[in-house]
């Protein structure tokens, strides 16, 4: 019994690192590398349907930050993120029995995409929406996460979210900054961290809004179904720890766990 909640667990891991690879793979190759806009450069096929290929340029311009596509734009995070930085409650108000909100510090709460309950806060001072982008801007700087439900944000987090609302999108473009936020690791300190004023100066290539929105039509579903598998393994994973104690004790039966089971599914 224990064994097939593990397999599942285990599969439902694999399923999210592959899903993950493919959408950062999808926005590198768009907002990265810009490989349509070389391609068709190149007068090569960019491999995507005519209607989405016709929205990306032919050739590039010169920029502060090196070759990018022409009509694209430099700009900055601030000028088209919100930035909402974190901040530290009262220690009184934190507690582990779930009252409150979930509060996030960091790199201790992230996991894979999603961040685990651990600490929550009655009194929380900022937050994050379902959905936002949280990224560490105290030691280390720079690590990721997503919402998965309303929660606190204290001075080690930031949550981010482009003025679109595109969830994906946002996602992926902290995850692309990640050599800019290497800069602020330890920089002139014991400990590393960005401010807000540092944090919305990161450069941002800015592309059209169409091309945007249709990255975000085919990354949201990828996303959507990360954040799915994510609470079926929460799900599985709490049932496989109430039922272990029981088996062993005696005080359940192996049928009653298979139904259990099965009622989980």
């Amino acid at each position: 019994i224990l064994g097939t909640l593990d397999d599942k667990i285990e599969l439902n891991r694999r399923m999210n690192e592959t899903l993950e690879a493919m959408a950062r793979a999808l926005f590198k190759s768009w907002f990265v590398d810009f490989d349509p806009v070389r391609a068709k450069a190149e007068r090569k096929g960019p491999g995507l349907p005519k209607p989405l290929a016709d929205l990306f340029p032919d050739s590039f311009d010169d920029s502060e930050l090196g070759e990018i596509p022409k009509g694209w734009k430099c700009s900055s995070v601030g000028s088209h993120f919100k930035l909402t930085m974190g901040q530290s409650p009262p220690g009184s108000t934190y507690n582990e029995s779930g009252d409150g909100l979930p509060f996030f510090q960091g790199r201790t709460d992230f996991g894979f995409r999603f961040p685990s309950r651990r600490v929550f806060c009655t009194a929380p001072t900022r937050l994050a929406e379902v959905g936002d982008t949280l990224v560490c801007v105290r030691a280390p700087v720079g690590d990721v996460n997503i919402a998965i439900e309303p929660c606190a944000i204290g001075r080690g987090v930031a949550a981010v979210r482009h003025l679109s609302g595109s969830r994906s999108f946002t996602y992926h473009a902290m995850h692309n900054l990640g050599e800019h936020f290497d800069k602020f690791e330890g920089e002139g300190t014991v400990f590393g961290s960005i401010n807000k004023a540092d944090f919305e100066r990161l450069p941002f290539v800015v592309p059209p809004q169409v091309i945007l929105g249709r990255f975000e039509r085919i990354a949201s579903p990828i996303d959507d179904r990360v954040e799915s598998n994510e609470g079926e393994t929460r799900t599985l994973a709490a049932l496989r720890d109430a039922l272990l104690p029981k088996l062993i004790s005696g005080e359940l039966c192996v049928g009653e766990a298979e139904r259990m089971k099965a009622r989980s599914a």
